[in-house]
C-alpha cells in the first residue's frame, strides 16, 4: 500500500493500464523516467515468448525506502532515487536498469518463483541480465558491454569468492540477497547464452517459465529446460558454477617458434580448476584467425600456425568468460589491440594500459584518437585519462577536446572535457565555462562551475549563492569542491549530506578523493547539524545496501567518528558522540 500525494501519469501497453504514479514536481518528466516501460514489455515478451500476464503494471515512488525497489505483481515500488529532474535524465537517466530488472521479475520471480530462498538466483541473477539485454537491444553491445564490466567489478570486489550460486546452507536469508545471487549469477548467465547461442538459451527461458507457470521451481529445473531444448548436457556447467564457488583465474603465456612459423599459448589456471570453451583470436598484418579450443585442466597448451608473427594474440576474444586473466602484453600491442580489436574490454583495456606509457609518442597519438571512440563512456576514459603537458600534439590534443567540450552529442563527454580545459587554468575559456553554467545539464553546469572556480573565484561563489537549494543538491559535488577549497565551514551542513555517496557510490577517483577528504574535516568538526546529516545518511544507506554489508561498515565508520570526537578538543562533544552512537544503535538493532 502506497500513501500520499502522488500525480497519476497514465501510459498503455497492448490495453493493458500503465501508470506512474510519482511526487507533483515529478509529474512532468515522470514519462522520461519511465516512459520505455511499454518498449521494455514489448522486448521482454518477445524474447521469452510468454507475453505480460498480468492485468496491469503501475510503477509508484516512495520516500525513504529500505531496498532500491521492490517487485510486486503488478505494482512496483522504487526508492525515492528513481526521481530525478530534467537536468539529470539529459545527462542519463540513471534508474533505467533498476525500472528493467523490477519489470523482468514479473517473468523470473513473480510468474515463476523459485522454490527457496536457496535458489534466489534463479529469480535475481535472471532480473539482473534483463538489464544487459534491454541495453543491448536499446542501445547497442557497448552499453550493454560496459553494464557487463561494472556487474563482474561489483561482483570481484565483494570478495565473495567462497560462496555457491546456489547455498543449501546460510544463517540468515538476508545473506543471499549478496552479488553473488545477483551479478555472479548475471555474469554465468551471460557464459550459458553463448555457450548455448540465442535460439536454445531463450527458447530455454521459455521452456523454463511454460512448464513452471505459477509455481515454484529451481535451479534444476533451469537446467532440464535448457537441457531439453539444447540437446546438451549441462551438468557439467551448472555443478562448478550453480554448485560451486570462485571462478576462472588464468595465467597465459607463449611460446613463439620462428623456425616453424607457430605459436603455443599456455594456459595455468589458479585455485579451482574449470572447464569451459574459450575462444583465441590471433591477429596478422592482414588477417584475424579465431580458435575455438577446450580447456580442462590446470594447464593447457594449444598450438597454432601463423604466416606473419602475430600484432596481437586476445584470449577470451567474445569476453564471455568470468575471469581473470593475467597475461603480459607489450606497448604495441596495446596500441595495435585499441585499432583493431573490436570489444568494449578490448579498447576499454587498451586505453588503460596506454595511458600509462604517454610519453611515448605513439601511445599518445592512441590517446587522442581514442577521444573519438564510438561509444561516450570510453571517450569520457580517454579524457580522463590524458596528460596535457606532453610534449607531444599537445594542440591536436587540446583542439579536439574544445570540439568535445563544445559539439559532443553526450552532455556527460562535455562535462569531463570542460573539466579537463578547466585544469589548464586559461581566462580564455571564461566565455565557455559561463554559458555551461546556464546548461539544461546538471553535469555540464557542475563541470562548468567547477572550472570557473580555477579563473574568476568571486564570479563562481556569486553564481552559487545564488542557485536555488534544489539545484544545489543536484551539483553537490561541484559546490563540495568549491567549499572545501573556501575552507567555509558554514557550509559543512551541506556537504555532510553528500559525502558517502561521494566516497562509495561514485566511480569516479577524484570524486571519492574529494569526499574522502570532506569526510574527515567534518569527523573533527563541533558542527551538530553537520553530526547530524552524516549520521542520518548512515543510517539510511546502512539500510539501503544492507547486502552489501555496507550496515557493517557504516557502524565500524561510526565508531571511527566517536574515536575522533572523544581525542577532540570540542565542547560539545558528548553531545556529538551521543548522536553518533544513536544512529548506530538503529543499524545493529
Amino acid at each position: 500500500m502506497g500513501v500520499g500525494e502522488f500525480s497519476i501519469v497514465k501510459d498503455s501497453w497492448n490495453g493493458k493500464e500503465v501508470n506512474y504514479y510519482v511526487e507533483p514536481e515529478y509529474e512532468s518528466v515522470a514519462k522520461d523516467i519511465f516512459g520505455n516501460t511499454p518498449e521494455m514489455m514489448t522486448f521482454f515478451s518477445k524474447i521469452t515468448g510468454v507475453p505480460y500476464v498480468w492485468d496491469k503494471y503501475s510503477q509508484i515512488v516512495v520516500r525513504d525506502y529500505v531496498s532500491g525497489a521492490m517487485e510486486n505483481t503488478t505494482a512496483v515500488v522504487h526508492g525515492e532515487g528513481a526521481q530525478q529532474k530534467k537536468g539529470q535524465l539529459i545527462d542519463d537517466n540513471e534508474w533505467e536498469g533498476t525500472i528493467a530488472h523490477e519489470l523482468f521479475h514479473h517473468w523470473f520471480g513473480d510468474l515463476v518463483t523459485a522454490e527457496s530462498w536457496s535458489n534466489l538466483t534463479v529469480n535475481e541473477s535472471f532480473a539482473t541480465y534483463s538489464v544487459y539485454l534491454w541495453f543491448e537491444y536499446k542501445y547497442g553491445k557497448d552499453k550493454a558491454n560496459a553494464h557487463m564490466y561494472d556487474d563482474v567489478k561489483v561482483y570481484l570486489d565483494s570478495q565473495s569468492e567462497a560462496k555457491n550460486l546456489v547455498r543449501f546452507y546460510y544463517e540468515d536469508k538476508e545473506h543471499m540477497f549478496d552479488p553473488v545471487s545477483y551479478h555472479k549469477g548475471n555474469a554465468i548467465l551471460h557464459m550459458l547464452r553463448n555457450y548455448l547461442g540465442d535460439e536454445a538459451f531463450f527458447q530455454g527461458m521459455n521452456t523454463y517459465l511454460t512448464d513452471h507457470k505459477f509455481g515454484t521451481a529451481e535451479a534444476q529445473d533451469l537446467r532440464l529446460a535448457l537441457e531439453k531444448v539444447s540437446g546438451k548436457d549441462l551438468n557439467w556447467f551448472f555443478n562448478q558454477w550453480y554448485y560451486g564457488n570462485g571462478h576462472i583465474k588464468l595465467n597465459v603465456t607463449y611460446d613463439y617458434n620462428i623456425i616453424n612459423s607457430t605459436v603455443t599459448v599456455n594456459l595455468n589456471q589458479q585455485g579451482n580448476i574449470f572447464q569451459f570453451p574459450l575462444t583465441i583470436d590471433i591477429y596478422e598484418d592482414n588477417r584475424t584467425l579465431s580458435h575455438d579450443v577446450w580447456v580442462d585442466g590446470k594447464q593447457n597448451s594449444f598450438t597454432f600456425p601463423f604466416n606473419q608473427l602475430p600484432k596481437l594474440i586476445n584470449i577470451d576474444a567474445k569476453h564471455v568468460l568470468l575471469a581473470e586473466i593475467s597475461e603480459k602484453k607489450t606497448l604495441q600491442n596495446y596500441i595495435y589491440q585499441y585499432n583493431n580489436a573490436p570489444h568494449y574490454l578490448d579498447r576499454r583495456k587498451a586505453i588503460e594500459e596506454i595511458a600509462k606509457e604517454q610519453t611515448n609518442k605513439e601511445a599518445f597519438s592512441t590517446l587522442i584518437k581514442a577521444l573519438d571512440d564510438p561509444y561516450y563512456e570510453l571517450r569520457i576514459l580517454a579524457l580522463e585519462s590524458i596528460d596535457l603537458f606532453q610534449k607531444y600534439y599537445k594542440k591536436e590534443a587540446i583542439a579536439k577536446i574544445e570540439k568535445l567540450a563544445q559539439y559532443d552529442n553526450k552532455t556527460l563527454v562535455k562535462a569531463v572535457a570542460l573539466d579537463v580545459l578547466g585544469k589548464l587554468v586559461e581566462p580564455i575559456y571564461k566565455p565557455l565555462f559561463e554559458k555551461g553554467m546556464n546548461s539544461e545539464s546538471y553535469a555540464i553546469t557542475g563541470s562548468s562551475l567547477t572550472s570557473l572556480y580555477q579563473i574568476d573565484k568571486q564570479a563562481t561563489l556569486t553564481k552559487v549563492n545564488s542557485l536555488n537549494e534544489d539545484v544545489k543538491e543536484h551539483l553537490s559535488d561541484a559546490i563540495t569542491n568549491v567549499y572545501i577549497s573556501e575552507q567555509d565551514k558554514t557550509k559543512l551542513p551541506f556537504i555532510a549530506k553528500h559525502v558517502l555517496k561521494g566516497m562509495f557510490l561514485s566511480d569516479n577517483k577524484r570524486i571519492q578523493q574529494l569526499y574522502s577528504e570532506a569526510f574527515k574535516w567534518i569527523s573533527e568538526c563541533d558542527n551538530k547539524e553537520a553530526i547530524t546529516n552524516l549520521t542520518n545518511d548512515f543510517v539510511k544507506l546502512g539500510l539501503q545496501y544492507k547486502k552489501y554489508n555496507f550496515d557493517k561498515m557504516a557502524v565500524n565508520m561510526i565508531n571511527q567518528l566517536v574515536y575522533t570526537q572523544q581525542q577532540s578538543s570540542n565542547s560539545n562533544k558528548d553531545e556529538l558522540i551521543l548522536i553518533l552512537k544513536t544512529g548506530m544503535a538503529k543499524l545493529i538493532e
